[in-house]
């Protein structure tokens, strides 16, 4: 007589055999098709989970755990379904929303690893903003997917989610980015039976492993792993064939614009900075022996005062340009000139004595305002007003710049900062003194930036804090 509870193990094992068979074949059905994708699909593991319940499918950046029930009914819909999920999940991992949380919550998982045995915290968003966060992590790869059109994962996208792609578009959403989904979602202010809908129409896997507690040596593992990933595959993407870098161009935005490093704004601002000697206590230029040494033998004598003079790097000469034409918010021009003007004004940053120069322009110029002190700086941004909101042409600001040069305007100019939507007209040559172009992340246009000047890309969170400091920018 066979064993009942045998013979439900040999069925179990069976159809383990046959889930890692599916997946497998689905695997190398995604990277026959996607060849830029060998590193990231192979990097995931198989594990049965029997006690997954609701969407029996979902990864850890290690391992795809699945429901075998589940995934063979998967199968049965059609192995483009499965390929869908397997791809979904590998996009997840690839554009770091295991790691990720929503704008304002507490990272999931950091670079620098804690005690040895800690575990990482959980972010803190509340329910409603978790809900939002997730579901805008499977719009942007959903989005994705939908527009790879590959024969092995192409499925017509809805009404509701066409619809939804409009609705972000319309928004002025260039790249799909969970970020800019989620901030847009967050605007949208969704009554709770469509934000469920959506969930519906978008959910593929399951997001409850993103939250696995795991040791922090895992953690950066995990994070590392799919960064090196992520960078490969861009270069992979990048030079392969011209018609396979068209056909995923999505795809192809979406890892450019993830690869990118951030920055702290305030360090970047000091490559504009010269050494010059201002006069204060140097408490660096004296041994504080021999000054205690002297104080002791002769009483209120000290053998060697501190020099009354210091080298420093410091900002003197500077001009700030603002694009004032139709397509810059003045809300995002002031909450950039107040964080500017906040690291400025800092004593370590900026000379007592400046010469900054803040031009209003769109198509020709409208303003230039000079700032001399701090005192001058505090009354400008208290009357601060846009003014333009003509077309766009940067070439004004550059020969105006010229001009002052040459009249004896400026002594030591190191560089000039152009806030911008990046659509306009910009000079061919390259001028004596660094140029930046600043945009904000999801609102702008760096096709025609020239090869001579740099790009920054500050990010739209930045600008929602109430109070100015801190903020982050891209390459």
């Amino acid at each position: 007589m066979i064993d009942p509870g045998r013979e439900r193990q040999l069925e179990e094992l069976n159809l383990v055999e046959l889930c890692v068979e599916i997946l497998r074949r689905s695997r190398n059905e995604l990277y026959l098709n996607m060849r830029f994708l060998d590193l990231s699909l192979s990097s995931l593991g198989f594990e049965a989970d029997w006690g997954l319940s609701g969407y029996g499918i979902g990864t850890d950046g290690f391992l795809i755990y699945y429901q075998p029930e589940y995934l063979t009914g998967l199968f049965q819909k059609g192995r483009v379904f499965v390929n869908r999920a397997y791809l979904h999940m590998v996009f997840h991992c690839l554009f770091g929303h295991l790691d990720s949380h929503p704008p304002g919550s507490i990272q999931l998982a950091s670079l620098a690893v804690p005690a040895e045995g800690a575990v990482l915290p959980a972010p803190s968003a509340t329910a409603d903003e978790d809900i939002l966060w997730h579901l805008a992590c499977d719009i942007a790869m959903e989005s994705i997917i939908d527009t790879l059109y590959q024969k092995c994962t192409y499925v017509r996208p809805s009404a509701q989610r066409r619809e939804m792609y409009l609705r972000l578009k319309n928004r002025g959403i260039r790249v799909f980015t969970a970020g800019s989904i989620y901030r847009a979602l967050v605007d949208m202010n969704l009554p709770k039976r469509q934000k469920e809908s959506l969930v519906a129409a978008f959910t593929v896997d399951n997001h409850g492993f993103w939250k696995k507690e795991q040791p922090p040596k895992a953690a950066v593992e995990r994070q590392n792993r799919w960064k090196d990933n992520r960078e490969k595959m861009q270069t992979a993407m990048e030079t392969g064939s011209k018609d396979e870098s068209d056909d995923n161009q999505s795809l192809l935005e979406q890892v450019q614009v993830e690869n990118r490093e951030r920055y702290d704004y305030k360090r970047f601002l000091r490559r504009f900075s010269v050494l010059k000697e201002e006069i204060q206590i140097d408490p660096d230029s004296f041994d504080y022996g021999f000054y205690t040494y002297g104080l002791e033998l002769y009483g209120n004598m000290p053998l060697l005062e501190p020099l009354e003079t210091r080298e420093i790097r410091r900002i003197e000469d500077f001009v700030i340009a603002i694009d004032t034409s139709m397509s810059c918010s003045g809300e995002l021009v002031k909450r950039f000139l107040e964080e500017t003007y906040a690291i400025l004004a800092e004593s370590e940053t900026y000379f007592r004595k400046i010469n900054i120069h803040i031009i209003q322009c769109d198509d020709k110029i409208q303003e230039d305002t000079v700032i001399t002190s701090q005192e001058e700086m505090k009354d400008y941004m208290s009357k601060f007003a846009v003014r333009g909101h003509g077309g766009t042409d940067f070439r004004p600001v550059f020969e105006h710049v010229r001009e002052l040069m040459a009249a004896g305007h400026f002594t030591r100019l190191r560089g000039l900062l152009y806030f911008t939507d990046g659509k306009g007209i910009y000079p061919v040559e390259s001028p004596p003194y660094d140029t930046a172009f600043v945009f904000v992340k999801d609102n702008y246009s760096d096709i025609s930036v020239p090869a001579w000047a740099m790009k920054l890309i500050l990010l739209p969170e930045d600008f929602q804090r109430e109070e100015p400091g801190g903020m982050t920018y891209e390459y």
